[in-house]
């Protein structure tokens, strides 16, 4: 995925809420937006060397969108929309061997109470046996190369994993794909501390087949692309 606007760094100040910051561009202190509303307490610090989108908009109450955060070396994304973009072009682009090629590819589609990521078809007439469900997952928690998701408590998420557990029941293909926004990750693995019903519920859901894939990713200041695929323990 590519980074269509002009970027600049800045300087992370404070976070104002949710969806709000502080950062030092050029001198000055700017609002920014900031695209993902999981803590980020261990990337969002002050000081931290951070990548900015421009996108010029009458609607926004800032041009700013922090998209991305240096930790030491380490470039990592924290937009929360980049993963289900980056993983739907690997999967068109047929990249992504665990999942094969499909030939229809359709954005949030609901199956009971949830809307998953992905529905994909080998062709638009495929019954279930030759059709997938994919829950699209970003994680950003890194340490000592173990990456973890959540970062803060979400029964949302629960739900999602029971509800691919209960269309792989009924007969489709379900996959949980954990998307880790940066390079040189050796493993994934739930965050029990902050989410024990999430870690149990993936534990389920593979029991039950839903497939549990993470891949790391190559992320510069203009683009990020999956890099390569890492082991999941649970």
């Amino acid at each position: 995925m590519k980074i269509i606007n002009r970027t600049i760094k800045g300087s992370f100040v404070k976070r104002l809420n949710r969806f709000e910051g502080i950062v030092v561009i050029d001198g000055r202190e700017e609002l920014v937006h900031i695209p993902n509303t999981g803590r980020c307490r261990e990337l969002l610090v002050l000081g931290a060397c951070v990548i900015l989108e421009i996108r010029e908009s009458r609607t926004r109450k800032t041009p700013y969108e922090l998209i991305m955060v240096y930790k030491g070396n380490r470039l990592i994304s924290i937009d929360s929309q980049a993963p289900n973009k980056i993983v739907e072009e690997a999967v068109r682009e047929g990249v992504i061997e665990d999942i094969g090629t499909y030939g229809y590819v359709k954005r949030e589609v609901f199956y009971q109470n949830s809307r998953f990521d992905l529905f994909l078809k080998k062709t638009e007439q495929s019954g279930k046996d030759e059709s997938c469900y994919i829950e699209v997952k970003g994680v950003t928690l890194e340490a000592d190369e173990v990456a973890k998701f959540p970062d803060a408590p979400t029964e949302r998420g629960a739900r999602h994993l029971r509800e691919l557990a209960a269309a792989r029941q009924e007969g489709y293909r379900a996959a949980v794909i954990f998307l880790v926004q940066m390079e040189n990750i050796r493993q994934f693995t739930p965050n029990k501390l902050m989410d024990e019903q999430f870690a149990a519920a993936l534990t389920a859901a593979h029991d039950s087949g839903v497939e549990v894939l993470s891949f790391d990713c190559k992320v510069s200041e203009n683009e990020i692309v999956i890099n390569k695929k890492i082991s999941v323990s649970l």
